[in-house]
């Protein structure tokens, strides 16, 4: 049975999370509704789960020193890792000792945190479907690669990244070195290590939102949300709906594949796990122990969003993982390189029939920053699409 404490008191449930960006944001907000006292880190003062959470501590996440010493110095419950650029050996030696339980496990974290741990899961220990892939240390390393036998195209990620970033596509040899150059630049840390992997001519993609919670005879059980469809440009997501329409067939190894993963990865709470789909056939391609941000879109479609289906996880509360009606979201971005932008048009967004608005509260935009998204609920996808990159249209970015 799980005991829930009062914050900010003796007996308070304390949850730490390691990122605190707009994903992060929203779990804490969940935690928050099911009075947990919440800690939000990250490496930038002020990021957007800061602003919600309890505790706010700005550590570099990667010092394995510092990520130690803030642990043992707040003594969570649980450590909820939300991006891949943490000291996750430090995370398994703290588990290990009994100081800390990590979600979904300390494993799992470190596995998952670059592409070369995941792929090797997935491909060699568990002979999953995936597309060709080499790992390579150079740029000599990366061309020999492809010509001897990935090919053109090809897609060359770095091992360490997140949203897409450092991602590119190659289609011939001139693209090569822009290619490892664009992935070096790319990286959460700097491994001169990339996955070159063979293109896959597949139908669409789609994020398997998968949940790993305890049930009611205290055992885990595997919980799937409804196919989210997306659409990614330079490795970056820029809109999402749900749900996808899938052969049954099609769906049916999607969930097969995630289950697999999942139960190897182990442990409780949600993973987003992103498939390939050509016809009937599925390819996977990764997996993030954490919400997805293309599960953005849950917000304005399920009766549990993700992020309330991660929190009530990793607490061990049941979980509901029905869809409520068909939506979408489409990405605001920044626009403008500046600190402390505003937004015109919200008013003129919200119009939208059947829209809504997170506006993150990042405080410095890019230019193709994720500052916000547009949501938007329909009758059906098509219309939910429509209408949600309308209204992120009419949001309008500026510097003061």
């Amino acid at each position: 049975m799980t005991t829930l404490g009062t914050p900010l008191s003796p007996h308070a449930t304390k949850v730490m999370l390691l990122g605190s960006g707009e994903l992060g944001k929203e779990v804490l907000i969940a935690l928050q509704r099911l009075g947990v006292e919440t800690i939000a880190v990250d490496r930038y003062e002020n990021a957007p789960g800061q602003q919600v959470a309890h505790h706010a501590r700005t550590i570099t996440m990667s010092d394995p020193s510092q990520l130690k010493a803030l642990i043992e110095a707040e003594r969570p419950h649980l450590v909820v890792p939300e991006i891949e650029a943490i000291a996750t050996p430090m995370l398994e030696e703290l588990e290990a000792a009994g100081t800390v339980r990590v979600i979904p496990t300390a494993r799992a974290a470190r596995l998952t945190m670059d592409r070369e741990g995941i792929r090797v899961l997935a491909a060699e220990t568990l002979g999953l479907p995936t597309s060709p892939y080499k790992f390579c240390n150079s740029l000599e390393e990366l061309q020999v690669a492809i010509d001897a036998g990935i090919g053109y195209p090809c897609i060359v990620k770095p091992v360490m990244s997140s949203s897409g970033k450092g991602q590119s596509k190659i289609d011939g040899p001139a693209d090569v070195q822009n290619a490892w150059d664009y992935a070096m630049a790319g990286g959460r840390v700097s491994h001169g290590r990339v996955i070159v992997e063979g293109f896959i001519d597949f139908d669409y993609e789609i994020t398997q939102i998968t949940v790993r919670a305890v049930g009611a005879d205290g055992q885990i059980e595997t919980h799937f949300c409804d196919p989210i469809g997306h659409v990614q440009v330079s490795g970056d997501y820029v809109e999402s709906w749900q749900p996808h329409p899938m052969h049954p067939a099609a769906l049916e190894k999607s969930r097969q594949i995630a289950k697999a993963v999942t139960d190897n990865l182990g442990g409780q709470g949600l993973f987003g796990v992103e498939l390939f789909v050509k016809g009937q056939d599925v390819w996977f391609s990764e997996v993030s122990p954490r919400p997805h941000d293309t599960g953005l879109v849950t917000l304005c479609t399920q009766h549990q969003s993700e992020f309330e289906l991660h929190a009530r996880a990793i607490l061990g509360l049941p979980v509901d993982t029905s869809l409520r009606n068909p939506g979408a979201s489409a990405v605001i971005y920044g626009g403008v390189e500046a600190q402390g932008i505003v937004f015109d048009g919200v008013e003129e967004a919200l119009r939208v029939p059947g829209t809504d608005l997170r506006l993150f509260g990042k405080p410095e935009s890019f230019v193709k920053r994720r500052m916000g998204v547009a949501l938007a609920r329909a009758a059906d996808v098509d219309t939910a699409r429509t209408n949600a990159k309308l209204a992120a249209s009419r949001v309008k970015p500026r510097k003061v």
